[in-house]
């Protein structure tokens, strides 16, 4: 899916590989100036190669997104922003336990990387998208914020549904703007590090169970999460704001 972006600055946040990779790509391909951020600079430097290998313009830098002053100096560094995706987010290493032996530390990391970090990108590219009258916010949850986390963490399955929730509550408030706020929940793809983990700790039987229970009888892919955010950021998408589009292959 190709769609025209020239003109077009973009951020995307958790950059360094999976669905921020492939997006950082397709908007590159599509002649947006992309920024992708992340904490991982090495996995960051190789999206920057491959972004500018299909011939985009892509710039990285190192910023975490739990972080407000970082943020911010980050997108005053860059100036007018039009399409923003908050794609930074994760379980950060952890994984479930009952709900009592869950740390502050363990349920303010995930909030803040999942949730807050989204809050307050949102906060600092507004300014601009407001005065130009047009923007383009794209936030990434998960099934788990539709349902229930997979993983089991509690904290996890909290930050997506609050993420959902906060796009709908966005749209209202910055639609007169021009800017649409809108969301995606992808279903289980093999992204990153931790889903690969997740996946091998299923066996065969829970891979197949899992499989299973999608319509489509496959996983679906980065590029497949990609092409849902190209198209929420398009021009064809300027009359759908507030709306969460699940992208799991049929549940």
């Amino acid at each position: 899916m190709l769609i025209e972006f020239l003109g077009k600055t973009v951020i995307v946040t958790g950059a360094a590989h999976g669905f921020g990779r492939a997006m950082c790509i397709a908007f590159a391909q599509g002649g947006a100036t992309v920024w992708g951020c992340d904490v991982l600079a090495d996995e960051l430097a190789e999206t920057q190669r491959l972004s500018r290998e299909q011939g985009g313009r892509c710039e990285v830098s190192v910023v975490d997104s739990r972080d407000r002053d970082a943020i911010m100096a980050f997108v005053a560094q860059i100036g007018q922003v039009d399409i923003l995706v908050n794609n930074a987010g994760g379980v950060l290493g952890q994984t479930g336990k009952p709900m009592e032996e869950v740390t502050p530390e363990e349920w303010h990391s995930i909030l803040g990387v999942n949730l807050t970090g989204a809050f307050w990108f949102a906060q600092a590219v507004v300014p601009g998208m407001k005065q130009a009258r047009y923007g383009r916010i794209i936030n990434i949850s998960s099934g788990a914020g539709l349902t229930i986390s997979l993983t089991g963490i509690q904290a996890y399955a909290t930050a997506k549904a609050g993420l959902i929730h906060l796009t709908r509550q966005l749209a209202h408030e910055l639609g007169q703007y021009g800017i649409t706020v809108n969301s995606i929940a992808p279903g289980f793809v093999r992204a990153n590090p931790n889903t690969e983990r997740q996946w091998q700790a299923y066996g065969e039987e829970g891979q197949q169970r899992l499989i299973e229970n999608i319509a489509m009888r496959r996983l679906g892919t980065s590029d497949d999460i990609a092409t849902g955010a190209l198209f929420f950021a398009s021009n064809d998408a300027s009359w759908i704001t507030g709306q969460v589009l699940a992208i799991d292959g049929g549940k």
